[in-house]
């Protein structure tokens, strides 16, 4: 079975795990004053793992909840597989397993699964991204008036002063409207198709960004660090659009 197909099949099968326990009472716990887990980020990141060993054992794992290889390896997978815990936990539906290959440092696959809408994003590098098998473009807006962006804000927010609220009042006063829906992975899967036009966040683990970043870039979009840098997953920021508004909106996040 090839790289894709597996990540697909394991994307679905801890989706379907999750949508099942979905509304459900959840032993929940505490990685931060505001940062949630539960039983089913564990489960699900077992499955996960488990699914993807079996077929290339020879591959190393990264995982947000802990799952890590610990020997050297140039091809490994780049877990979430519950983006979106607060969200679940508040039963509020978007959440989302993220799986992405990493091989000699570079993300060449993406899949991130949103099982309460049955929409499955995939994306290989130079194979172009896609939405339950159809091609998928990043938006046409032309300019950040017109544009409807989202993002997110760091578990440290009650005290760490780089806690995003400066930039959310100059995005709020520059722009159609902003979204904070509390899924990174869903928001670059929403810039890549379109429904969002631009997407930023300060603080983030390459769990988080690494499926998302590639499927946005092969939907035609744009991806750096905040501050316009290159952008690389292992870096904790990231700027993702469609590229019309790339510039407007790193020059708003170096405003001061």
């Amino acid at each position: 079975m090839s790289e894709i197909h597996i990540a697909v099949q394991a994307a679905r099968s801890a989706g379907k795990m999750l949508r099942d326990h979905y509304n459900k009472p959840h032993h929940i716990s505490y990685k931060g004053i505001i940062d949630l887990v539960t039983e089913m980020d564990h489960q699900s990141e077992q499955m996960v793992t488990d699914m993807l060993h079996d077929a290339f054992p020879e591959y190393g794992i990264l995982g947000e909840e802990g799952a890590k290889s610990s020997e050297s390896y140039t091809s490994r997978w780049i877990i979430d597989p519950l983006d979106g815990t607060t969200n679940y936990t508040y039963n509020y539906p978007l959440f989302a397993v993220s799986i992405a290959l990493e091989k000699e440092g570079e993300i060449v696959l993406g899949v991130i699964y949103n099982p309460i809408l049955d929409e499955l994003f995939t994306a290989e590098k130079q194979r172009g991204a896609r939405l339950n098998g159809q091609p998928i473009h990043v938006s046409t807006t032309p300019e950040l008036g017109k544009a409807l962006v989202a993002t997110g804000f760091p578990y440290d927010a009650w005290s760490n002063p780089a806690n995003n609220a400066a930039e959310v009042e100059r995005f709020v006063k520059s722009t159609i409207s902003l979204r904070s829906d509390g899924s990174a992975a869903l928001d670059l899967c929403h810039i890549a198709c379109g429904r969002l036009d631009g997407y930023w966040e300060l603080d983030l683990g390459p769990w988080d960004m690494a499926a998302g970043s590639l499927i946005v870039q092969e939907a035609g979009g744009v991806v750096t660090q905040v501050n316009g840098e290159p952008f690389h997953h292992l870096k904790r920021s990231i700027l993702a659009n469609n590229g019309l508004i790339h510039q407007s909106m790193v020059d708003l996040l170096k405003a001061k």
